[in-house]
């Protein structure tokens, strides 16, 4: 069984790139201040597609009880993503902060889209911090426990 990172997701994220990058494209403050959230965004996208959002496609089959020969490169991942906790929780900081600029512009242009945007950029960056990060995370220990349990099992 191979696992990806869960269509909703993959699909979220790519039109959240797509919704920064027309904001990006416009003139004044609002591009400028958008632009500043696509520096700090992008790579940290990229980390999160990288490790930390690719073991939430192994939820469903986990749930169903179904293990996976992908569980040693999942809990690779996860352990990774353990580790760099702190920094992903550092960039979405940053990422807000400069939410908050791009929020201000907005306004100022009275370009109320991008204010929503803004809006829904946080949002998604504190339902990763409370939804998804600890679910990767526990999906490594359970991950974890289930090895340790076979290799138990099989020394009887």
């Amino acid at each position: 069984m191979d696992f990806t990172i869960p269509q909703s997701l993959k699909t979220e994220h790519e039109e959240l790139h797509a919704e920064l990058n027309k904001a990006a494209k416009e003139m004044g403050e609002v591009g400028k201040a958008a632009q500043s959230v696509a520096a700090v965004l992008h790579p940290h996208f990229l980390k999160e597609e990288e490790y930390a959002l690719p073991p939430l496609g192994l939820l469903s089959p986990l749930a169903e009880g179904r293990l996976s020969t992908a569980m040693p490169a999942a809990l690779e991942m996860t352990n990774r993503l353990k580790g760099d906790l702190g920094q992903m929780l550092a960039e979405h900081k940053a990422i807000v902060a400069r939410l908050v600029g791009l929020t201000d512009a907005a306004r100022k242009a009275r370009k109320y889209a991008y204010v929503r945007f803004a809006e829904k950029l946080v949002l998604h960056a504190q339902m990763e911090e409370e939804v998804l990060y600890p679910a990767a995370i526990l999906i490594g220990e359970y991950l974890r426990l289930r090895r340790q349990g076979e290799a138990s099992s099989s020394a009887i």
